[in-house]
């Protein structure tokens, strides 16, 4: 019997500009996403992923404490406590990436994974930051992440995690696929004209060395004050083959589904042996300092 999973991504533009209120933003893109991941369920979607830091804005345009104040424990804090709540609701399982506080002043760019009966699974951390302009002071606010690569065991399959810059670096999404990733999800944010001719050639390429479906998400829309450029959505799914199954609006809100052949994975591995004709016995020099 095929093994076919109904993947969702949820790309949304921010509700409210970033001068507003703290609480007034996050409440705003909460409720949003509340009504989202609804709409998402209606379509049959059963693992759906949501957007890098996905309650508030894309702050890392500049560099002050008062986004702080966005941190939460995971998987203590009221949002992850309410996904788990949406999880088991809809039956779906869920990424859900947030801004985790570790400790007072330690901080991770998070993603947590609820399974359908809404069991909080586990955590990826970021664990490429960048620090660049224009716009993406990410080391002000983020501790490199220190879980390693993860997969996790869900309803739907084996999930893992790789959070936006993540993807420029090709040996931790190896990492998922031999630690048995079936779907790696990347929430990320990024702009017009710094990476979007990366977009989708990165991400599908991943998924070809490895052998894995990937589920691509990118906010869409500008944000103000910053304007750091245009978000420009774009989300997706591609196949083990690298194909695009389904693609997201440029710059608006958007529900992406597809549907996702698991036994895929084994037709295609059996017909490309790359995990069989590997050769990590002459791969030191990759990490050497």
């Amino acid at each position: 019997m095929p093994r076919i999973v109904r993947g969702g991504l949820i790309q949304a533009t921010l509700s409210e500009p970033g001068t507003a209120a703290i609480e007034k933003i996050k409440k705003s893109m909460i409720d949003k996403h509340v009504e989202l991941i609804a709409q998402a369920a209606d379509k049959g979607a059963q693992v759906v992923c949501l957007q890098e830091l996905f309650y508030g804005p894309y702050f890392c345009a500049e560099q002050d404490t008062r986004w702080y104040e966005l941190t939460e424990k995971v998987p203590e804090g009221p949002t992850t406590q309410l996904m788990c709540e949406l999880a088991r609701k809809h039956n779906m399982v869920m990424i859900v990436p947030v801004y985790e506080e570790d400790m007072t002043g330690v901080y991770y760019n998070t993603a947590g994974v609820i399974d359908a009966d809404g069991e909080f699974l586990g955590k990826y951390r970021k664990t490429h930051i960048p620090h660049c302009d224009p716009g993406f002071w990410e080391k002000f606010y983020f501790r490199p992440g220190n879980l390693g690569y993860p997969v996790f065991e869900t309803k739907v399959g084996n999930v893992g995690v790789y959070i936006c810059y993540d993807r420029h670096f090709p040996e931790g999404a190896r990492c998922l696929g031999l630690n048995g990733a079936e779907i790696v999800f990347n929430p990320s944010a990024t702009v017009a004209g710094l990476s979007e001719y990366l977009w989708k050639l990165e991400q599908p390429a991943h998924a070809v060395a490895n052998q894995y479906f990937v589920g691509a998400i990118n906010r869409p829309g500008v944000e103000e004050p910053w304007k750091i450029g245009e978000f420009y959505g774009s989300s997706y799914f591609c196949d083990p083959r690298g194909k695009i199954m389904a693609e997201g609006k440029r710059v608006e809100d958007d529900i992406v589904i597809a549907d996702l052949d698991l036994d895929l994975i084994r037709e295609v591995r059996n017909t490309w042996q790359f995990f069989r004709d590997r050769r990590p016995d002459m791969y030191d020099e990759i990490v050497m300092e």
